[in-house]
């Protein structure tokens, strides 16, 4: 019994001390990087990117763990067990000294760990090779042949040379390695929390070099090649001739005679992204009155934008959406695809770039769907999560720390910029209005999602109040829209354009005069359109408009989910089923127009993911 387990064991920490040993030598390798920095980074690098290290070893035990389970009730397989797995452990030790060293020697040209985009290079490796010499290739072909020599040594001397022997305790050591194997799948999940292992857990410091540094390479490859899509095949609905005519009516136009709506061009800037908010939950949008009045007191206090609708269904996308100012697709969500994010634009990067302080806020668990390693590759070096929260907090609503108390963060941490001499923008992302619904608040009975949005409700309408009440309003722009809507009443679907109708609002000092704009917009068109008003450059925005331009002259929006888009105009709007490839619904005419506008909009934005 004992032999398995000490056989387990040393397979597993061969394993990781490598993974340990590999990082030590990158950050050696790389020490220019830390030059901001000290030594004292070590060993923060190497705790924060444990967790990876551990799920990733627990990934490449889990076939030895088998064998050693079947060699408990098949004892006479023990030497073709053996076999299997000394060949295991060849490709094991091929493939992970060639990852390892190609991670090391690559970074100095990306300065990213090694991901899916290696692959794009595999038709054309001159394009790697040809900026270094000979002797670099050549001394890294002996270090990798090195590496997984002495892996597979390593490796070897973890499975013994004598047979594992009989095992007279069979149930006993089955439960036992039934035990162990849970907890390999637990550090392969990356724990029990919701999120699953995913890159942006390791992210920590507000230096890309630490991030980098911690992540591992082999999962962070293995990760991304999971993810990998030829984008650009997707949605191939046109020749490229027909396709570009059609979107040059739909192209970004350029800012011209854009009215200034703000007091000043440098307020401080404040994103709420409210969970699930949508239009059917708001009075001036043609809801209730009474779920959410405090929001429809403040749309006669703003800037009130009545026809913005949300790019898709999940907070990924409209998240991403909003802060990037880049579209959503039905089959990808691009915050999973860290070769894709650190690409993108972020309106936390371009306020930085003006001077601005930033910083994200979310009572969840911010690693959840990649999240943090996008908005801190987007201009977040300061994000706050559930584990930011005392203890006692974070299970106060079934995804984390409930509202009422993340409002009070928000504008605690707003006070205390009071003395702040450089401007600021914090990004907020709320909580409490998602499944199940459960919150500390019961004004409206029998409807538990109505209930849920009354209670953001409240909380906005509390957190303005107390603001109006200090100088930093005169200065202050909040910004409040949903991450996307939802399915209320019951009976509505995504034949419904309700359902993706969200609102959008500017309010606090830093706003003019109370305005409504009825221009068909995007959630995604915010990063344009503040930017403007900014008077900050925004063309890398490619898809993001500024709706307030007098250029803007043909409105339409674009939402998408699962199984299709819905195409909005002046004229009406047009739902189109992907997998079926029929229209599902449109009003009040049919439009060939609207349709072919749509399609050909989706397939240039695969076509730009796909190169992006």
């Amino acid at each position: 019994m004992r032999k398995r387990f000490y056989t387990l064991f040393r397979i597993f920490i061969t394993v990781l001390l490598l993974f340990l040993a590999a990082k030590l030598f990158f950050i050696a390798y790389h020490h220019t990087y830390l030059k901001s920095g000290s030594i004292a980074d070590v060993p923060a690098i190497l705790w924060h990117g444990l967790p990876l290290d551990l799920a990733t070893t627990g990934y490449l035990t889990a076939i030895p763990w088998l064998l050693l389970a079947v060699s408990v009730w098949a004892p006479h397989w023990q030497k073709i067990l053996r076999k299997f797995y000394l060949i295991y452990s060849a490709v094991i030790a091929v493939l992970l000294s060639v990852i390892l060293v190609a991670d090391t020697c690559l970074y100095s040209f990306w300065e990213f760990k090694l991901d899916a985009t290696v692959f794009n290079y595999l038709d054309s490796p001159q394009g790697v090779t040809q900026s270094v010499t000979p002797l670099y290739l050549l001394t890294a072909a002996v270090v990798i042949i090195a590496v997984a020599f002495g892996l597979f040594k390593a490796l070897l001397w973890a499975w013994p040379n004598t047979e594992l022997g009989y095992c007279r305790k069979r149930i006993g050591t089955t439960a036992l390695l039934v035990v162990a194997g849970g907890m390999l799948f637990l550090m392969i999940r990356g724990g029990v929390g919701r999120s699953t292992a995913n890159i942006g857990m390791v992210y920590y410091s507000d230096r890309a070099f630490c991030n980098h540094a911690a992540v591992n390479p082999a999962f962070s490859l293995f990760y991304s090649a999971g993810k990998m899509q030829d984008f650009s095949e997707q949605c191939n609905y046109f020749d490229e001739t027909q396709r570009a005519s059609l979107f040059a009516h739909l192209a970004k136009p350029a800012d011209t005679q854009v009215p200034q709506l703000l007091n000043t061009t440098r307020p401080n800037v404040v994103i709420i992204l409210m969970e699930g908010f949508g239009g059917t939950f708001v009075g001036p949008l043609g809801a209730r009155a009474d779920i959410t009045p405090r929001f429809n007191q403040l749309c006669s206090e703003g800037i009130f934008f009545t026809q913005c609708y949300a790019n898709s269904f999940r907070t990924d996308r409209g998240t991403v959406s909003v802060l990037s100012g880049y579209p959503a697709f039905p089959t990808a969500s691009v915050m999973k695809l860290p070769e894709k994010t650190r690409h993108l634009p972020g309106i936390a990067a371009s306020l930085q770039q003006a001077g601005y302080d930033t910083e994200f806020l979310y009572g969840g668990d911010i690693n959840f769907t990649n999240m943090n390693s996008y908005l801190m590759s987007t201009g977040y070096p300061k994000t706050y999560g559930d584990t930011d929260f005392p203890l006692e907090q974070r299970r106060t609503h079934a995804w984390g720390v409930t509202d009422r108390i993340t409002f009070g963060r928000l504008y605690d941490m707003i006070l205390s910029r009071r003395s702040a001499r450089q401007p600021w923008h914090i990004g907020f992302l709320t909580l409490a209005s998602h499944e199940p619904w459960k919150v500390p608040y019961h004004r409206i009975p029998n409807d538990e999602k109505a209930n849920a949005m009354a209670y953001l409700d409240d909380c906005l309408g509390q957190l303005v109040d107390k603001l109006k009440r200090t100088p930093m309003w005169k200065n202050l722009l909040i910004i409040c829209l949903p991450d996307h809507g939802i399915v209320y009443p019951q009976d509505m679907n995504e034949n419904n354009i309700a359902m993706s109708h969200i609102p959008m609002l500017w309010i606090g000092g830093a706003v003019k005069a109370p305005e409504q704009i009825n221009t068909i917009c995007n959630q995604s068109d915010l990063a344009a359109t503040l930017l403007g008003q900014l008077r900050l450059p925004h063309n890398n925005y490619r898809f993001s408009r500024n709706v307030l331009s007098k250029s803007y002259t043909y409105p339409f929006a674009m939402h998408t989910w699962a199984g299709g888009f819905c195409y909005v105009d002046s004229t009406g709007h047009t739902i189109f089923d992907l997998s079926s490839e029929k229209v599902t619904a449109e009003s009040p005419q049919p439009s060939s127009q609207r349709l072919n506008y749509g399609k050909a909009y989706l397939q240039t934005c695969y076509d730009d993911l796909g190169n992006l």
